[in-house]
C-alpha cells in the first residue's frame, strides 16, 4: 500500500502523526505572549514540493498550491479563525528540482484551553482534505515569570524590515520538524521568559539553564547542558544552539528553566525531539574504570544468561543501548558485559541498582507470562514493551468478539510519569489465539500515531486499501468510540 501523505502535528505537550494520499506536509507551532497585543499562537508550516500537483499557468510555469484552514474552538464557540492558500514557486518545469513550501501565521488568543482543528487540502488535486484537532492550552500569567514555548529555527538573520519572522532583531527561520537526521548538526532554538520584572525586581538577577534530557531516563546530559546568567526585564529573549554532531540516535527533550539566585526552580518548558545518528555506537571504553568485584553482577558468570538479561532491557532502554544489543553485544567479553549491565542500572538508581534490577526483572517475567507469542517471549511484544516502559495501564478495556473487528484492547493510562497525561493505546490482534497484540496508534509521545487506526481494527469487513476512508463503516456492536472517550 503506497503511503504518500505524512502529516506531523506538535507541540510542546504532544506529537501527533497520520497519513493520508499524496500531499506531505509538516505543521508546528509554539505559543509566545506579546507584552503589547496579549498571548499569540504562531504555526509553522512546510509542504514538500514533490508531494503536490502542479498545474500549468498561462505564463507557461508550473505551479502548485494548498489550501489551508485553522479553526481555534473554545468549547462550542469559534474564537479565531483563518483560511488561506500558500503557493509554491513558479516552475518551468517539473521534471527538476522542487523546493518546498512554507507558510508561518500568527493568532492572537486570550489564556485558556482551546480545541485548533487544522484542515489542509491540495488545491489541484481530487483528493479529500486532511482534518484533525489538537489541544492547545494557554497560560501565560499576568504578575510572576513564565516562559515561552521553544521554537526551533534553521538560521536567523538581523531583521531589516520587521515582519512575521521577527522576533528580539532577528528574522528567524523556523526549522519545521521534530526529528534531525544525521546530517543535521546544529540544535538552534528561540524562547522568550516574561514578567521576570514582576518576580525578580527591577534589574534583578536570575540564572537560566538549557539542556537535553533523556525522554527514558529524564536524565540530564551532561555534554549538552548550559547555564547562563540574565538580568529582568520586559521580555527577555534566548536564542542559542547546542552541536549535537555526537548526540547519539534516540529520543530526547530539550529543556529550557528559569531559576532564581538560590536555584529554586521558577518555570520551565520542554520540546520533545527525535534524533538519528547510526554512526554513534555505544563506547564500551568508558565502562573501563567501573568496577564489579562485590556487586550484583559479579555472580552472572553466564554470558548467554548475561545476553538474555541484556535483552530484557531494550524496552526501556534508549537507542544507543538497542544498538549495543544489536550490534556490539555478541562481541564483547564477560567482563565488558558485567560492566555494561551495572552502568545501566546505576544510571536508574545509582544507590540501590540491584533492587531496581529484581523489580524490573519481576515485571519481565510477569509480561513474559502473560504476553508471549509462539514466536516470541512477552518482553520483546508490543503489549510487554508498553509494560515495561510505562507500568501497568489504570483501565484495560479488551473487546474480543465484536462482530466486525479484529480483537483489541485500549490502555488508558492516568500518568506516564513524564507529564504526560491521560494517555491511550490501541492494540490488534488478526488471530487472538496466538497471543500478538500489535500496537496501532497511541497518543503519547514517542509512539506510533496512526488516524486510521480504527481502520485498521475494522478492515476485516471492508476494503482498508481506499486511504481517502478514515472512518471505519457503522457496524453493529462496534464499541471502539466508547473504549477510546471512556475507557473501563
Amino acid at each position: 500500500m503506497k503511503k504518500a501523505i505524512f502529516i506531523l502535528l506538535l507541540s510542546v505537550f504532544s506529537i501527533h502523526a497520520s497519513q493520508s494520499q499524496n500531499m506531505q506536509a509538516f505543521m508546528t507551532y509554539t505559543l509566545f505572549n506579546s507584552p503589547v497585543d496579549g498571548p499569540y499562537i504562531e504555526t509553522y508550516l512546510s509542504v514538500f514540493g514533490p508531494s503536490v500537483y502542479y498545474v500549468e499557468k498561462d505564463n507557461g510555469k508550473f505551479q502548485g498550491a494548498v489550501e489551508v484552514t485553522i479553526i481555534f474552538r473554545e468549547g462550542e464557540n469559534i474564537v479565531n479563525f483563518d483560511k488561506y492558500e500558500v503557493m509554491s514557486h513558479e516552475l518551468e518545469d517539473t521534471s527538476g528540482f522542487i523546493d518546498n513550501f512554507l507558510s508561518q501565521q500568527r493568532y492572537l488568543l486570550k489564556n485558556g484551553k482551546y480545541d485548533m482543528e487544522f484542515i489542509i487540502s491540495d488545491i489541484n488535486a481530487d483528493e479529500e482534505p486532511y482534518i484533525t484537532t489538537d489541544p492547545v492550552v494557554i497560560n501565560f500569567p499576568a504578575d510572576k515569570a513564565s516562559i515561552s514555548g521553544i521554537e526551533l529555527i534553521s538560521e536567523y538573520t538581523k531583521t531589516e524590515t520587521p515582519g512575521i519572522l521577527t522576533k528580539s532583531g532577528f528574522d528567524l527561520y523556523p526549522f519545521v520538524f521534530s526529528f534531525f537526521p544525521e546530517s543535521v548538526n546544529k540544535l538552534m532554538f528561540y524562547c522568550e521568559f516574561y514578567n521576570t520584572e514582576d518576580q525578580f525586581g527591577e534589574g534583578g538577577k536570575f540564572v537560566y539553564n538549557y539542556y537535553i534530557q533523556s525522554f527514558e531516563t529524564s536524565s540530564t546530559l551532561k555534554e549538552y547542558s548550559r547555564s547562563k546568567a540574565g538580568e529582568s526585564r520586559e521580555v527577555f529573549p534566548i536564542m542559542k544552539e547546542l552541536n549535537i554532531r555526537d548526540l547519539p540516535s534516540g529520543n530526547y527533550f530539550l529543556v529550557v528553566e528559569l531559576r532564581d539566585q538560590k536555584n529554586e526552580l521558577v518555570t520551565r518548558n520542554r520540546l520533545f525531539f527525535q534524533r538519528s545518528n547510526p554512526n554513534i555506537q555505544f563506547n564500551t571504553e568508558d565502562l573501563a574504570a567501573l568496577k564489579t568485584d562485590g556487586t550484583f553482577v559479579d555472580d552472572m558468570t553466564n554470558i548467554d544468561t548475561l545476553y538474555k538479561y541484556i535483552h530484557y532491557i531494550s524496552p526501556i532502554g534508549s537507542e544507543v543501548d538497542r544498538v549495543f544489543i544489536a550490534r556490539q553485544m555478541k562481541n564483547a567479553n564477560l567482563q565488558t558485559l558485567q560492566q555494561y549491565f551495572l552502568n545501566f542500572w546505576m544510571g536508574r538508581d545509582n544507590v540501590m541498582p540491584e533492587a531496581a534490577w529484581d523489580h524490573y526483572y519481576q515485571q519481565v517475567r510477569k509480561v513474559n507470562y502473560i504476553y508471549s507469542t509462539p514466536n516470541r517471549e512477552g518482553y520483546d511484544t508490543d503489549r510487554g514493551r508498553v509494560f515495561l516502559k510505562y507500568g501497568p495501564a489504570n483501565i484495560v478495556s479488551e473487546s474480543y468478539n465484536e462482530p466486525a473487528a479484529y480483537p483489541y484492547e485500549i490502555w488508558q493510562y492516568y500518568s506516564l510519569g513524564d507529564g504526560q497525561r491521560n494517555k491511550k493505546f490501541v492494540f490488534y490482534t488478526i488471530d487472538i489465539v496466538t497471543n500478538d497484540f500489535q500496537l496501532v496508534h497511541s497518543d503519547a509521545i514517542g509512539e506510533v500515531a496512526n488516524y486510521r487506526w480504527q481502520v485498521e481494527i475494522y478492515k476485516r469487513t471492508f476494503d482498508p486499501y481506499n486511504l481517502d476512508r478514515n472512518i471505519y463503516p457503522d457496524a453493529w456492536g462496534s464499541n471502539v468510540n466508547m473504549y477510546w472517550e471512556n475507557p473501563r
